[in-house]
């Protein structure tokens, strides 16, 4: 059966280049569905299947209303929600494989977000206009394809014919990839940093070899804000949280934060969640010439050309003991505390440049004198990338998931 793209776009104003992009995609044997969201018109230069009228009362309007009242920030609230309600119910029906989009910035958002209304997996392919800059915003954590149009998109010309046509490509040699068959295995996943990185390998493999599935999250903001998203979504059953370090930059003007919010999707989701403080000894900063003014004092580490780290003292690791605390607290799932008592990162052991027992005692005083009763707290007098402390760590989170 032939598979289908679904085209979604304002076709009052880029049919043309809409009508490129449909004839690209039937020259390589797949199927479109049309959908147009343009308020004050549509195009005659191919067959539109899913009409403005349509969106705007999927989104909750009427399209005459809004094209009257010309309150262009209302339509597009309206023509957005549509949209995605629409793109999300063809592709439940079986009716589309996959999106493709062309935009500028408000184009690019409305795309988008319908786009991440869809699972992992299926192929969703942006021409845009803001696709070389910070794209955070319109990607959230699904695997939306940004591909940069370089010209505007105004009209048919040698560049943006080229670039159509590689992204008409993209989009069709996705959807014809034959689907992995996924087999039915609990998820779990673990946050990693460099720091913790032996720690983490250890537990991956024992999860593995008990038959778990591992995803493993990088702790740069963005990994942790995936993290949390994909837990919201059902994705993971349960998280091994070894390295929730976003916490400390979120406090501290860090550029690895991941928001107040860490910590707690696992909690929301009532779904085991075990925590170590891993690297909370450090907050990431870029260079060493755009650390705080307050913080220039401080000592300070550049592990990385890039990258200069500030070792978290007694006062920030009793407040990041605290929140940790009110956050395990709210969980509606199992949760438990496992800590090192000998260093929190590879930089946090005897000897190394983080060293300083003080501080991270001060983390575990705070956290268990806030945390409510009859949530665990393991401590181990080793370190935490020591072997056993990862078989601690699995074997806890284990017994959690029974």
């Amino acid at each position: 059966m032939s598979k289908t793209i679904l085209l979604s776009g304002a076709f009052d104003t880029k049919g043309v280049e809409y009508n490129f992009v449909k004839e690209q995609i039937e020259a390589q044997g797949l199927a479109v569905m049309t959908m147009n969201w343009g308020v004050f018109g549509g195009t005659d230069l191919f067959a539109v299947h899913i009409q403005n009228d349509e969106v705007a009362r999927a989104g909750g309007g009427v399209l005459k209303d809004l094209q009257q009242e010309k309150d262009q920030k209302k339509a597009m609230e309206v023509m957005e929600k549509g949209v995605a309600v629409l793109t999300r119910k063809l592709y439940g029906e079986g009716k589309i494989q996959g999106v493709l989009g062309l935009g500028r910035v408000r184009g690019t958002r409305i795309i988008t977000s319908s786009m991440r209304t869809l699972p992992l997996g299926v192929p969703k392919v942006m021409v845009s206009t803001v696709a070389a800059g910070d794209i955070s915003s319109f990607v959230g954590f699904k695997d939306v394809l940004m591909f940069p149009s370089i010209v505007d998109i105004s009209g048919l010309n040698r560049i943006s014919r080229e670039i159509f046509r590689r992204a008409a490509g993209a989009v069709c040699g996705m959807a014809k990839m034959k689907e992995e068959r996924v087999q039915n295995t609990p998820v779990v996943s673990i946050t990693l940093f460099g720091q913790t990185k032996p720690c983490v390998d250890r537990c991956r493999q024992a999860l593995e070899k008990a038959g778990y599935e591992v995803l493993v999250f990088h702790a740069t903001g963005t990994g942790g804000k995936t993290m949390e998203a994909m837990v919201d979504e059902g994705y993971i059953q349960a998280v091994l949280d070894i390295t929730p370090t976003e916490i400390a930059d979120a406090l501290y003007g860090g550029i690895f934060s991941a928001g107040m919010g860490r910590l707690e999707a696992p909690g929301r989701a009532e779904i085991p969640h075990l925590i170590a403080p891993g690297c909370v000894d450090m907050v990431n900063y870029g260079p060493r010439d755009t650390v705080p003014e307050r913080y220039r004092n401080r000592q300070l580490f550049e592990s990385k050309a890039d990258v200069t780290l500030m070792r978290t003292n007694v006062e920030e690791n009793l407040e990041m003991g605290k929140l940790f605390a009110e956050k395990a607290n709210k969980a509606r799932g199992r949760v438990a505390f496992l800590l090192p008592l000998k260093g929190f990162s590879r930089f946090d052991q005897e000897g190394g440049v983080f060293w300083s027992p003080e501080a991270d005692q001060a983390f575990g005083t705070a956290l268990k004198s806030n945390l409510h009763r009859g949530i665990p707290v393991y401590e181990m007098d080793c370190h935490i990338n020591d072997e056993r402390f990862a078989g601690k760590a699995t074997e806890l989170l284990l017994k959690m998931m029974e």
